[in-house]
């Protein structure tokens, strides 16, 4: 219906004075026919005078006088009034109001899926935590959010690839492999363990497993602990380098096992947060700078072949001015080692080249000044990085018994996702995570979440999905056999569902701008609403004490309800609940 009335506005503009074709796509570009968010105000609602009107210096309430005669005189619709500055309402006949039913009971869980996407090649890559330790609660967020922008985009058109980088490189992987061994032969060291080793029971399990099949042996444990400097920083360099000396053999042993057990915990608890991945990429297999033939050293030398990259006080800097960057930055230290910063220069490379339109990088709210530098770096290697869009998460605090939980995976002392997992549910969990826009503080309540209260937003929708799925279940048990008249019983709506008809013919436009927006948070807000719509209707209508017409054309209309909350829970990864 609002893709024949767009068809009906356009032929309108068109006949403006003064306007050609370009115009007429500007003002059908920035214009909106959409539902409106009050049935008093009609079922639909366009801004396309005022649009055009500032366009074309014309009065929008004199064009929207016009543009209602107009729209009268086809006959097509029930009502249409020119409103406020320029707003079109238009109300619809019953029958075509009631259409959105019939959709729904074909579409079934495809409706609300559109092709806005245009079949865009989309890489969301997401949570990349380093692998020193299990996932946190900290990580959740991320994971929620990137998981569900991916189903969303996936259902609006888009071909979506899901990639997990894993940081397999580099010093805090070494801190991870030294705090095992140390923790294995810690007796033997007289109980000493370094400052900034990686603490927590996860370090002691890794080292366990690993002596169940393999046998650590020093011939000089005292090397280990030779010249340790003050330094908390330099004490475990040392030692990592002590180790290395030592034997070189346990030291590639233990980093392959620890690496190994670590990533395994981390897909098990993405597997049961519901969140999987299309790939896994490794940083090791950009390979070593000293390797002409690696990644990573050609994309450096691409840089300097082409002048954006140049050598000053040993070190080789990358050129950011063009980016807007505060500074250069440098990507192969004075003593030959590529920085952190030169592999995401390889790795974002190796993304374009794959050859995605779209680049979506879901990070960490503190990563807010590395974006300049990573767009600089694409810019530079020859691509737009118009194809990156950074999305930052704020980190959750969480809350349980009115503390807040304190989190350090350093310190070994941290609630997991598994933890979290096991307190309330990889759904509500998720629920939560979603529930506000990614970019603002959340602050996540143990307790509410498990609560079975109105307060629950969680609680309050699935219960809403449960009730309408055990109101079904009656009315089949009372009415056995019934034929099911789908036009018959669209013919004869029962007046009092108008409202949720209206609220779940909002659906699909949610759905499309939670995706245009990349803010799952819009589909919550929606089912929040929805959710509150048939709470009200079922407190204020005994719905198996109707006629036997009004129960069935009443159920017909709870059954899209139900179709379109378990639509919108399923797009943000969360199972509907047919029983509380």
């Amino acid at each position: 219906m609002i893709k024949t009335i767009n068809q009906k506005i356009e032929i309108f503009i068109s006949s403006l004075d003064e306007i050609n074709d370009d115009l007429v796509k500007t003002i059908t570009n920035k214009s909106s026919t959409t539902i409106s968010e009050n049935l008093k105000n009609g079922h639909l609602t366009t801004n396309v005078c005022m649009v055009a009107a500032s366009l074309l210096k014309l009065d929008s309430k004199e064009l929207a006088n016009n543009l209602e005669k107009n729209l009268s005189e086809l006959g097509l619709y029930k009502d249409v009034k020119a409103a406020g500055p320029g707003f079109i309402n238009i109300t619809l006949h019953r029958k075509d109001f009631a259409l959105v039913l019939h959709q729904i009971i074909e579409e079934k869980q495809n409706f609300g899926e559109s092709n806005i996407g245009d079949n865009r090649k989309v890489q969301i890559e997401f949570i990349s935590a380093n692998p020193t330790g299990p996932l946190h609660v900290g990580h959740g967020r991320g994971a929620a959010y990137g998981d569900a922008i991916g189903r969303i985009l996936q259902a609006t058109g888009s071909s979506v690839e899901k990639e997990y980088y894993i940081n397999d490189a580099g010093r805090q992987i070494d801190i991870l492999t030294a705090s095992v061994i140390v923790k294995i032969i810690q007796k033997e060291l007289d109980n000493f363990f370094p400052q900034n080793a990686y603490k927590g029971a996860y370090i002691e399990s890794i080292g366990k497993e690993f002596t169940l099949k393999n046998i650590v042996k020093y011939n000089d444990v005292g090397s280990i602990l030779k010249d340790l400097p003050s330094d908390p920083e330099e004490e475990i360099d040392q030692i990592i380098s002590n180790l290395k000396r030592s034997d070189e053999k346990i030291w590639h042993l233990v980093k392959s096992f620890s690496l190994e057990s670590i990533i395994k915990s981390i897909k098990d608890d993405l597997r049961d947060f519901n969140v999987d991945f299309d790939s896994w990429f490794n940083e090791s297999s950009l390979g070593k700078l000293n390797d002409n033939s690696s990644e990573i050293s050609k994309s450096i030398n691409k840089l300097k072949d082409d002048g954006m990259a140049y050598e000053k006080d040993g070190a080789v800097w990358l050129n950011t001015d063009n980016s807007g960057d505060d500074k250069h930055r440098v990507l192969v230290r004075d003593d030959g080692r590529a920085t952190y910063f030169a592999s995401d220069v390889a790795y974002h490379k190796n993304k374009v080249d794959r050859g995605y339109d779209d680049l979506i990088n879901v990070w960490g709210a503190d990563h807010h000044g590395y974006i300049k530098r990573i767009e600089a770096s694409i810019d530079a290697l020859g691509s737009s990085k118009e194809k990156l869009i950074v999305k930052l998460v704020q980190f959750a605090n969480l809350f349980k018994e009115g503390k807040k939980v304190k989190m350090s995976t350093r310190t070994g002392e941290f609630f997991t996702l598994k933890d979290l997992i096991e307190e309330i549910g990889a759904d509500a969990a998720r629920f939560y995570y979603l529930s506000k826009q990614a970019d603002q503080h959340l602050d996540f309540d143990l307790d509410l979440a498990k609560s079975d209260s109105k307060e629950n937003i969680f609680y309050y929708i699935q219960y809403a999905h449960a009730r309408i799925f055990s109101l079904e279940k009656k009315f089949k048990e009372m009415n056995p056999g019934l034929d099911t008249n789908i036009e018959a019983i669209e013919k004869n709506i029962y007046k009092e569902c108008d409202n949720l008809i209206h609220e779940i013919s909002k659906y699909p436009n949610v759905v499309n701008k939670s995706a245009i927006t990349l803010q799952p948070h819009l589909i919550i807000f929606y089912l929040r609403d929805l959710a509150q719509s048939f709470h009200s209707f079922y407190n204020d209508n005994h719905v198996l004490s109707e006629s036997k017409d009004n129960m069935q054309s009443i159920v017909f209309c709870l059954s899209a309800v139900r179709q379109t909350i378990s639509n919108g829970l399923e797009l943000l990864g969360i199972k509907p609940m047919k029983k509380m």
